[in-house]
């Protein structure tokens, strides 16, 4: 029997506050031996902390459940992608010697069954937002990172939790529709098209589930994020589906 492909994106594990965090935890958890039974490989696009940094010997506690699961189903053979998001783009080694998770740094380009998909966390693409992409380079740089690093854990973890407290994440307002014309991954895929072809475009970072028709069989799917819609890409070795997951009380 032929198993799903699934893909998830922006839990933003650790804002706004560690009741809410522990709660969407556990219902990520849950979504997680939901769909484990029928999983072949998982994609991991990026944010899944809201902040993460790995010192040589520390990383944030907290979120044991989560990478529990995740210990657990990669030993049953399921494969799985974690992507660096703009939140979390200071992973390193650590779940690939302890999960055996791949890390992706950014684009993904996979084939599954006869089907071409673009996978990206989504940030730092399409047109505007320069100041952004310009602060990604320097953070993440090597240099940056070593500078980081020198700090004591309880001060550097402590100074990235307070910026998490005004990240896009922490606020309560949903993202809205900004037009086809206006998404600028949405205009960024149609720039990959005139290149090569591609049947699925992937992506977080947007925080709000979108499923757009480019054209020519091409699609530009957008996971959502799990704050406030649950939403998850799943893959059937037919077709891309845009799935809401509503755990039973």
């Amino acid at each position: 029997m032929v198993k799903n492909i699934y893909f998830a994106s922006d839990f933003h594990l650790g804002t706004p506050n560690y009741a809410e965090s522990r709660a969407r935890e556990t219902r990520i958890v849950s979504w997680l031996n939901f769909i484990e039974p029928n999983c072949s490989e998982l994609f991991l696009m990026g944010d899944i902390f809201d902040f993460w940094f790995e010192y040589s010997k520390v990383i944030p506690k907290g979120f044991i459940r989560l990478q529990g699961k995740l210990a657990a189903m990669a030993d049953t053979g399921i494969k799985i992608y974690f992507f660096k998001g703009n939140h979390d783009m200071w992973v390193r080694d650590y779940f690939t010697q302890e999960i055996g998770m791949e890390i992706i740094s950014d684009e993904l380009i996979i084939e599954r069954g006869g089907k071409k998909f673009y996978l990206h966390h989504g940030d730092g693409l399409g047109p505007g937002d320069n100041k952004y992409k310009f602060l990604r380079k320097i953070f993440r740089s090597k240099f940056c990172q070593w500078l980081f690093a020198r700090l004591h854990p309880n001060l550097g973890i402590g100074i990235a939790n307070g910026w998490s407290q005004g990240s896009r994440a922490a606020q309560t307002e949903k993202e809205v529709f900004l037009g086809e014309d206006k998404e600028w991954l949405a205009i960024y895929a149609k720039e990959q098209l005139q290149k090569a072809h591609f049947d699925y475009f992937i992506f977080g970072h947007r925080h709000l589930p979108l499923d757009i028709e480019l054209g020519n069989g091409s699609r530009y799917v957008n996971i959502g994020e799990w704050l406030n819609y649950n939403t998850y890409g799943v893959f059937d070795g037919m077709d891309l589906k845009l799935e809401y997951y509503n755990p039973k009380p």
